[in-house]
């Protein structure tokens, strides 16, 4: 099975809002961190967000109050809750799972378990 399946991206207009879910397919791949990335069309992989294990939540500065990253009642879901969207955050959303040490949150090479991603489409 998928060790993270990513779901909930779809196409919207700019001001809008989605709510992508990761789900994992045992909750220990994220004992330590969970995080959300997103890939724009000719760009890198860009770390958007992440939970650690212990509570601990991060964001890029630059979604800082727009993107809201929280745990599921059950364990093993993530969520990513995106406000006031703008064409500039169109781009594929992946959530990346670690379940050993993740230094930096945001380096894509830090985790080991990846989703093949969600398409999110933001029109102007």
């Amino acid at each position: 099975a998928q060790p993270l399946v990513e779901s909930g991206g779809g196409s919207v207009q700019a001001g809008g809002s989605l709510r992508l879910s990761c789900k994992m397919s045992k909750w220990g791949y994220a004992r330590r961190c969970l995080g959300w990335f997103r890939q724009a069309p000719g760009k890198g992989r860009e770390g958007v967000a992440a939970i650690y294990g212990g509570g601990e939540i991060y964001y890029a500065d630059s979604l800082k109050g727009r993107f809201t990253i929280s745990r599921g009642n059950a364990k093993n879901t993530v969520y990513l809750q995106m406000n006031s969207l703008t064409p500039e955050d169109t781009a594929m959303y992946y959530c990346a799972a670690e379940r050993l040490y993740v230094r930096t949150w945001y380096e894509p090479d830090a985790y080991r378990y990846w989703g093949q991603g969600t398409q999110v489409t933001v029109s102007s």
